[in-house]
């Protein structure tokens, strides 16, 4: 993705701005040739993450409130600009555990070593890094996820990254499968079975697309394959806005329909290919998509949806539940790591 730019060395000149955007207050003050060079040389470099918005490149000073990070107090690119993989979550817990596991798949743990919160001037978010992976946490459902992914591309941009995995690694409840099963998402769906996501800006109803990487999903399936120590499948994911009524649960503080018409309901979430149910797919993948991002998501199902609503395995058994995206994940990383030459891109 590049985006047109006038030099103020020759009005007639118009030249090409990479996706980082990194050169746009540099390249006025350049010779052609050289300005030249540069956008081929950065362009021939990777794929850098690029956010739809125009104005986000003119801005003096970018403030993540958020993440409390921001471009004039921080040093971005000298922060995050070696990321490769993000992988995101709703547990703050869960995201500082995924942090740990990679430092020892990656070689990168030793004795006393610590991985503080990059965010730890705000309570909304965790954000953890190592090596070349960030976890950063999104809570839970749709609008907290949404406020995560605009400052997380804001922050990939600045730091100019490329070639950037983004990873959704969590749980959800199962449509016709086994607790414990492992959902690679094909398609996000919304609560009608469309692979759209919908939001209202400005007063107006504004619909995205929600499609995922096949390829990258295929990659993820392999790897479940490698592992073979837990059942994996690659099914749509449909995504809520709601745990309770919006999944058709029994036991929320408010029901308003049967248990005949949750069950139909299911079994047909069941026949248009659903195998399981959570609250942010949606959002990850209209966002990510439009801003050139490959991404997956890799749930757990804690429980079958067929056969009840509550979620009431021990806790030990959900602990290990929750390991196995992460192992899957931990896996794919590695070989991604591997195949490039540099298993710890160090």
């Amino acid at each position: 993705m590049t985006q047109a730019r006038r030099s103020n060395l020759d009005p007639k000149l118009t030249l090409r701005v990479p996706a980082s955007g990194f050169l746009l207050h540099l390249l006025p003050t350049l010779p052609v040739h050289l300005s030249v060079h540069l956008l081929q040389l950065e362009e021939s470099s990777g794929h850098f993450v690029q956010p739809t918005n125009p104005n986000v490149a003119t801005m003096q000073e970018d403030v993540l409130y958020h993440f409390h990070l921001s471009t004039s107090t921080h040093d971005l690119p000298a922060m995050f600009g070696d990321v490769k993989f993000v992988c995101v979550g709703g547990s703050p817990t869960r995201m500082e555990a995924f942090t740990k596991y990679m430092a020892k798949e990656l070689g990168l743990d030793h004795p006393g070593a610590e991985y503080p919160n990059i965010c730890v001037g705000t309570d909304r978010y965790v954000m953890f890094k190592v090596g070349p992976v960030l976890s950063v946490s999104h809570g839970i459902g749709i609008p907290s996820t949404s406020v995560m992914l605009h400052e997380l591309i804001k922050l990939l941009y600045h730091a100019r990254c490329s070639d950037v995995t983004v990873i959704r690694i969590g749980t959800s409840g199962g449509i016709g499968l086994e607790p414990g099963s492992v959902v690679i998402t094909r398609q996000a769906v919304d609560a009608s079975f469309k692979p759209v996501f919908e939001q209202m800006v400005l007063g107006k109803r504004v619909v995205h697309r929600t499609h995922l990487d096949e390829r990258l999903a295929q990659e993820l399936m392999q790897c479940g394959a490698d592992l073979r120590e837990f059942p994996t499948v690659l099914g749509n994911t449909m995504c809520t806005s709601d745990f309770y009524e919006g999944q058709g649960r029994l036991d929320g503080a408010l029901c308003s329909y049967s248990e005949k018409d949750k069950q139909e309901y299911l079994e047909a979430a069941h026949a248009a290919g659903i195998r399981n149910i959570e609250m942010e797919s949606s959002v990850l993948a209209a966002m990510c998509g439009a801003c050139g991002l490959q991404v997956a998501v890799v749930c757990v199902t804690l429980l079958n949806r067929l056969e009840g609503d509550q979620v009431n395995s021990p806790h030990e058994v959900l602990v290990e539940y929750q390991e196995r995206p992460q192992r899957l994940v931990g896996h794919f990383i590695k070989k991604r790591l591997a195949a490039a030459g540099n298993p710890r891109d160090l």
